[in-house]
């Protein structure tokens, strides 16, 4: 079958194509390069606001360490590890206490921050000076809720009805108590809105009963004040439950004893963590029970106050707070972590890539250094930065933000396969075949347009769009020229058969004209010699197939047993000699054309004659039955095989082709002509292998 030569467009065709496909990648890798940039922009400016807020944060810090509280927490790191109940004595950030100012003590403690609060209101303070010649003292301040003071009158040995309170101090293996009755210096309460304040003046022992004719301790020096106003703002009486404030200077020999024991003082004392100090407050006994106790600073769970490690929620992922003690015996005294984040997850190629992009100009990691200047020392603060967890941050953001680049990828992806499959690839189908049919019609060697035609077909891009309605409006205009183109090449093809058919029905007349006329001395003979080869012109030029499918036949009573035995007495003179039939006595009816029927015989006469036996004769015989009359023609010779005996009637179909190759009147039309005409006389053909030799035989409808 013929193909189409499909030509090779110029670059100009593939303009439009071209361009669409540049923009939709143009497209695409804008998309990416803008994803890109956004993500460096971000991580510039997160980098920059990290930077800012680490300097922020150190600040704060700095500056939370400079307040009393914070220089509370650097003068006592290990405050919260060594426990807060029962009270641990702190070094404040002053060198000593102004106890017999209410006002000054509870600033001084309220700035510091040393107070522990208790869930019942109740707080607290043992600490010490920070200048070592303010003396051994041990500070006590703190408050608690209780009604009216009652004082303790001089000469009383019994406290059970006034407020005393009990000091008890546990250090180097050794505790000492001390009982210090409240000593009112005003009148007793009367009326709402009258203070109270009074000594606590300090006996050694722990007992609810004085020793007779103890003295009170000299450098035990206390005071209680009790506020006019009611902590139940709702009650307004003489008798409601008031804050209380004490203040207590408690000596302790053994811390100035240390400090004249060297050539210079100690301070704080190295065992300060170890020393415990527990302090009662009692009120006075109703009935016939026990004092109440109004506070027991080893009682409850308190808050402790503000210490190193308060620091670290202030730290954000990867940073660390380095607290360092300079001067001599320099060291550290804190290091903080900021706690991992638990943000979301990331994917591990956005973290890469996000690693990957570089920010000119902000380093990766820094520090932010602070000197702290306290009464014991200067402490150095460094904060040091991690931009890993930045980038971390970033990271799950991208993560998050990379399912709508993806997204808009997707769609643009899905809009260009769209536009190229369902329109771009149709158009350039229907390019391509419309310029190879467009070549070929044109002219091409060794092709027919007819058959270049015929090749195109567009009836595949078929559609309701505008493009399938132009393809199906032209595959409707090439379907009705390839209809025309086809009825032509028939009517050729038919005109081609009809002449070639009249020219080998002709050519078995001419060939028996020259039997009768062989001599070349006879003047006809030239000119059947001539009528012959322009015969034969006509005869190559086409198959006779449709032709002779196409003719039509007279069909009439014939008498065949006469018509077999003339045509035996003259078949010599078609060149086929030996031709032998026993005529019947009467006569045989048939429904036939006597010349194309004639035709058939010649022509299985002369395939007998090329096959048959030399010296054998070929036998004609007549069977006739009531409908049918069947003549055998037999002759002897090699068996047709049984491959060729199944399409020797066809057309075109020789049992010696390279022969028939060299003969321009052996083409293998014989037997198909043939079985033709005794188709079109209502009658068959057929063949068959028999002992010797082979039998054709030809059946006839009989005649009324």
């Amino acid at each position: 079958m013929l193909k189409l030569a499909k030509p090779r467009l110029p670059l100009a065709a593939f303009r439009g194509r071209l361009i669409f496909r540049g923009a939709f990648l143009l497209l695409i890798i804008a998309t990416l390069s803008l994803a890109l940039v956004l993500l460096k922009e971000e991580k510039r400016r997160s980098y920059q606001n990290y930077r800012a807020g680490l300097a922020k944060t150190q600040a704060e810090i700095a500056a939370r360490l400079r307040h009393p509280a914070g220089q509370l927490a650097l003068l006592n790191p290990a405050m919260r590890s060594a426990g807060m109940v029962p009270l641990r004595p702190l070094v404040l950030p002053f060198s000593a206490l102004d106890f017999d100012d209410q006002n000054k003590v509870q600033q001084a403690v309220e700035m510091a921050g040393c107070l522990l609060q208790y869930p019942d209101g109740s707080s607290a303070c043992a600490a010490v000076g920070s200048n070592p010649y303010a003396g051994g003292f041990l500070y006590l301040a703190g408050s608690f809720l209780s009604g009216p003071l009652i004082g303790r009158e001089r000469g009383v040995l019994e406290l059970d009805n006034v407020h005393y309170a009990r000091v008890t101090l546990t250090m180097r293996g050794e505790t000492t108590q001390w009982t210090a009755p409240f000593e009112s210096m005003d009148a007793p309460i009367t009326a709402p809105g009258t203070p109270a304040r009074g000594r606590l003046t300090g006996f050694v022992g722990g007992g609810p009963m004085l020793i007779k004719h103890s003295r009170p301790v000299r450098d035990f020096r206390g005071w209680l004040w009790q506020s006019a106003l009611c902590a139940d703002p709702a009650l307004d009486s003489a008798d409601c439950t008031r804050r209380a404030f004490f203040s207590i200077r408690l000596p302790v020999d053994v811390f100035r004893e240390a400090l004249f024991a060297g050539p210079r003082p100690v301070w704080p004392p190295a065992d300060l963590d170890s020393v415990q100090v527990r302090i009662e407050m009692f009120g006075p006994r109703s009935g016939g029970g026990e004092a109440p106790v109004l506070f027991d600073s080893n009682a409850g769970n308190p808050t402790p106050p503000f210490s190193l490690g308060d620091l670290a929620p202030a730290l954000q992922s990867g940073e660390t707070l380095r607290i360092r003690r300079l001067g001599a015996g320099a060291h550290d005294i804190a290091l903080l972590r900021g706690a991992d984040d638990a943000s979301e997850p990331s994917a591990r190629w956005i973290s890469r890539l996000v690693d990957r992009i570089d920010v000119p100009g902000v380093p990766a990691s820094g520090e932010e250094r602070n000197i702290i200047s306290t009464a014991a020392g200067n402490y150095e603060v460094a904060l040091a930065g991690d931009l890993r967890g930045v980038d971390r941050g970033i990271a799950a953001v991208a993560t998050r933000l990379s399912t709508f680049v993806a997204a808009m990828l997707g769609a643009i992806v899905l809009a260009w396969l769209v536009i190229e499959l369902g329109l771009i690839r149709r158009i350039a189908v229907l390019t391509r075949r419309a310029a190879a049919v467009s070549r070929n019609v044109q002219g091409m060697p060794n092709q027919s347009s007819e058959a270049r035609i015929t090749e195109l077909d567009v009836s595949d891009l078929r559609g309701s769009d505008e493009l399938g309605i132009l393809a199906g409006g032209l595959s409707d205009l090439l379907d009705r020229v390839k209809i025309d183109v086809r009825r032509e090449q028939i009517r050729a093809q038919q005109e081609r058969d009809l002449w070639h058919a009249v020219g080998h029905e002709i050519m078995s007349p001419l060939q028996s004209l020259m039997v009768l006329h062989p001599g070349e001395e006879d003047a006809s003979h030239r000119y059947i010699q001539r009528m012959q080869q322009a015969v034969r012109v006509l005869y190559g030029t086409a198959s006779p197939s449709e032709a002779l499918q196409a003719a039509t036949l007279h069909v009439e009573a014939l008498d065949l047993n006469a018509f077999l035995a003339n045509l035996a007495a003259n078949a010599h003179f078609a060149g086929v000699a030996d031709v032998r039939y026993q005529a019947m006595e009467a006569p045989v009816p048939v429904r036939a054309d006597e010349f194309p029927l004639e035709d058939v015989v010649t022509h299985i006469l002369r395939n007998a004659d090329r096959h048959r036996a030399s010296g054998t004769p070929i036998v004609l015989t007549l069977e006739a039955a009531e409908s049918t009359a069947s003549v055998t023609i037999r002759n002897q010779g090699p068996c047709i095989e049984q491959t060729l005996m199944e399409r020797m009637f066809e057309y075109g179909v020789s049992e010696a082709r390279e022969e028939a190759s060299r003969s321009t009147e052996r083409r293998g039309q014989g037997l198909f002509v043939a079985k033709t005409y005794m188709a079109k006389m209502g009658g068959t053909v057929s063949a068959r292998n028999e002992d010797g030799g082979v039998s054709f035989i030809l059946t006839l409808q009989r005649a009324a």
